[in-house]
């Protein structure tokens, strides 16, 4: 299939997908806790006639049953052997459903272990794994790909590049998202669809997470920065239990009358996920029958994001900071922290600089003595899990630039490509394959540009080369070259006119580096300040500058308040002190703002909230080492620390990775403290907690973390893994005495096995209570199956046990 087949498909009406696969195999007698493929591969008959109904109600195109088939996920079952023999079966077993009268996609979603630095999973071995079951998929030929149920952008950004890297074929993505309207890792859908389109992807949108309609404002959000169609497969409403059975109560004609509410917002390739059946496609196909398909406009906004953040780089828009301070050159103590191989001074800085201010961090690693690649790739993990600012990835190596792009979870900003040849073959494709914008560097081969034709010719010709190879020129922000008034007294005027001619000819931003404008002359922040004001108002769109130079800062915002700019009056009034303000020399005024959160606390605490797990232990030996009790430090500053942290993901200032990193810290600290306090405590340990993901259910990620956090807490835990039959569970829980037995489940089939803990604890006399979570819980169902609780995340978790706990 080629992409203008998909496209002619989306020019007779809206594409219909299939409906859900699990829950209706189910009902054909699949057991839980078995392999799906495997059970398919046995069961052939099951899937050719689910899927051929499928196609009778009016699916286009069948998702072939190879949803876990990769490596991972088999292994579970000891059945990686089987990878190209099942992937292969089940694309046989779907081209034979669809005959003529469908397409097939190659079914791809996550693999339940968690990327690093979350996790241990590495980015490239998570592509190869993706790699690996689409070359068995290929050699049985599909007509696109499909990435769905995905909750991780990262995740999706590896499959995509697998995809890209192994064939040419149509790829569509679909994320997961929770009721707060972000991913398990933060991400929005409009993140989504900005990273996702401008890496390739050919349909972006949603599956399961709602009903149809909560997701029409995840879809209305994606619609604002969409260039390419989007994908909704809701579920059939929530779901309800019903004679001890989850089942999904929406009809085939309301799920139908409630699609087209999503087709109205801006979907045209639709179908349905948990609880949809043939009939439920049927009345969907119905609807979008004779419907036009208005696909977004091509917009193609220059938007730069992390994994959690957009910046839109609006010419007409507030003046944006880019943030300098991490950059080795001129900087001892952060040259020698390098040559170390530490990043505690990279995290200070970033943390700082979004503090201060800046909506951009340029991050370079060039100095001597130091692998600049590696340490540029950590230095990336690093700043993209500490702040949610977007990354300005700064380097003269391509090989150290696609290094960066290549694991950096967002859309970053290339600095820089300039006009020389060479660069502009090496650098423009690679801005293209990991969907950068970039700054274009108007520098020849023969070096600065001579006067201001000679730099417009520089820019326009790399602006051709981009289009060439389909960038566009919203993808450049133009470097204005600013040098230094001492020896040039037209810097500045120069500076001015390329300003202009970006704006008002091209309509491209524009970026400098601000402080080259006074290299050599005294008094330089006067010199910055007033070249900074008029460029400002001449249209100057961002600076790579230090944000903590609180005058540069706020004439900035007072520039762009005095130029009527939208939203510039409230940055100003909430930026600027009501205070008399002293200003000192750049350096100390850099220094002003020290604490991430505005205060004053212990190193300790502050290597909790900042995840800082290099640091901690050192800390805590040094406050043992000053007489300070184990158990002191553990009252005193780390449960204070998680507590902040849990106080931060719960007011969604922190999400997931934030929250794991600070739970890893203390981690760190609490193993550090341990022997100490068995030797020299004779304090009861807490209550004892078992945790377990239920049988049939192989997801672990939510259950792993309410581990970490509640060992961290104190308590004695014992996870007894994933798809842990009931008996399994409830004779642990006596046999250890627990207070509390945790039950989790993600997936709608299993959820039901909770209701047998609960029961078989009841009979059994287990005096435990039962608490239960996951993505498909709600508090209402673990009052209908009778959990003594339900806790929405980890960060709950911790309060529900320790409430639980002391009403034993």
């Amino acid at each position: 299939m080629k992409i203008q087949q998909l496209y002619d498909l989306l020019n007779k009406g809206p594409i219909i997908l299939d409906g859900a696969t699990g829950s209706n195999l189910m009902r054909r007698g699949m057991p839980m806790g078995v392999c799906p493929e495997d059970w398919i591969y046995q069961h052939k008959e099951a899937i050719v006639s689910l899927q051929k109904e499928y196609v009778a109600a009016g699916t286009q195109i069948l998702y072939a049953p190879t949803f876990t088939a990769n490596r991972i996920k088999l292994a579970e079952y000891g059945m990686e052997e089987r990878l190209e023999e099942l992937n292969r079966a089940m694309v046989r077993y779907s081209r034979e459903a669809a005959g003529d009268d469908a397409f097939v996609a190659a079914d791809l979603t996550m693999t339940g272990r968690q990327l690093y630095p979350v996790g241990d999973l590495a980015f490239e071995e998570l592509v190869d794994v993706y790699k690996e079951q689409l070359r068995a998929i290929l050699k049985e030929g599909v007509d696109l790909i499909v990435i769905e149920t995905m909750m991780s952008l990262q995740e999706c950004r590896a499959a995509l590049l697998a995809c890209k890297e192994t064939c040419d074929l149509p790829v569509m993505i679909s994320l997961t998202y929770n009721e707060d309207g972000r991913t398990l890792y933060g991400t929005r859908p409009d993140t989504a669809m900005v990273v996702l389109q401008n890496m390739g992807a050919d349909v972006v949108g949603i599956n399961c997470s709602t009903g149809p309609e909560d997701m029409i404002g995840l879809v209305e959000q994606m619609q604002k920065v969409a260039d390419i169609p989007i994908l909704v497969k809701p579920n059939a409403g929530l779901p309800e239990l019903e004679n001890g059975e989850t089942v999904y109560k929406m009809t085939p004609e309301a799920f139908a009358a409630a699609c087209e509410k999503l087709l109205d917002a801006g979907a045209s390739v639709i179908g349905g996920c948990c609880g949809t059946t043939p009939a439920h496609i049927k009345a969907l196909a119905g609807v979008a029958k004779g419907r036009e398909v208005s696909l977004p406009k091509q917009k193609h906004l220059p938007i730069i994001t992390s994994e959690r953040q957009n910046v839109l780089v609006d010419k007409d828009g507030t003046f944006l900071v880019v943030g300098e301070r991490i950059n080795p050159t001129g900087k001892k103590a952060l040259q020698e922290e390098l040559r170390a191989g530490k990043l505690q001074m990279v995290r200070q800085f970033a943390l700082d600089q979004e503090q201060a201010g800046a909506s951009i961090l340029d991050v370079n690693m060039g100095t001597n003595g130091i692998d600049e690649k590696a340490m540029m790739i950590e230095a990336v993990y690093e700043v993209a899990s500490t702040v949610d600012l977007p990354l300005c990835i700064d380097t003269s190596y391509v090989d150290v630039m696609e290094a960066a792009l290549r694991i950096y979870p967002g859309r970053a900003l290339i600095n820089s490509i300039s006009c020389e040849k060479e660069k502009m073959e090496e650098l423009l494709p690679i801005a293209k394959k990991y969907g950068a914008m970039f700054v274009l560097l108007p520098l020849s081969s023969a070096g600065l540009p001579k006067d201001l034709a000679e730099k417009k010719n520089n820019i326009d010709r790399v602006l051709k080369e981009a289009e060439k190879i389909g960038l566009s020129k919203k993808d450049a922000i133009v470097d204005v070259l600013v040098t230094t008034v001492g020896a040039n007294p037209n810097a500045a005027l120069e500076c001015f006119e390329t300003i202009s001619y970006c704006k008002e000819e091209l309509g491209v931003p524009t970026i400098c580096g601000l402080s080259n404008i006074s290299f050599g002359m005294p008094q330089r922040t006067f010199v910055n300040t007033a070249f900074l004001n008029v460029a400002v108002s001449k249209g100057l769109t961002m600076a790579i500058a230090n944000p903590s130079q609180e005058m540069l800062m706020y004439t900035a915002f007072a520039t762009d308040l005095l130029l009527g700019k939208e939203g510039a009056s409230e940055r100003y009034l909430s930026s600027v002190p009501t205070t008399a303000m002293t200003f000192s020399k750049a350096d100390q005024a850099a220094d002003v703002k020290q604490e991430a959160f505005g205060e004053k606390n212990h190193p300790i605490f502050e290597c909790v909230v900042k995840g800082d797990k290099t640091n901690v232990v050192a800390y805590v030996k040094d406050a043992i080492a000053e007489g300070t009790e184990p158990a002191d430090v553990i009252e005193e500053y780390l449960i204070p620390a998680i507590n902040r942290v849990g106080e931060y993901y719960d007011t969604k200032k922190y999400f997931l990775p934030q929250l794991i990193a600070g739970a890893n810290a203390m981690k760190e600290a609490m193993e550090y403290l341990e022997p100490l306090l068995a030797s020299g405590s004779e304090e009861e340990p807490k209550a004892t907690i078992i945790f377990a993901t239920v049988e049939g259910d192989i997801h672990d990620i939510g259950k792993n973390l309410v581990v970490l956090m509640l060992k961290n807490y104190g308590y004695r835990v014992i996870d007894m893994g994933k798809d842990v039959p009931a008996e399994h569970i409830v004779d642990k829980a006596i046999e250890e005495g627990a207070a509390v037995i945790g039950l989790s489940a993600l997936m709608t089939t299993t959820m039901m096995r909770m209701k047998d803990v609960v029961e078989l604890a009841q009979k059994r006399g287990c005096r435990a209570k039962v608490i239960v979570g996951g993505a498909c819980i709600t508090e209402s169902f673990a009052e209908e199956i009778g959990a003594d609780g339900y806790s929405s995340d980890a960060s709950d978790c911790v309060k529900l046990v320790s409430r639980l706990v002391e009403e034993k």
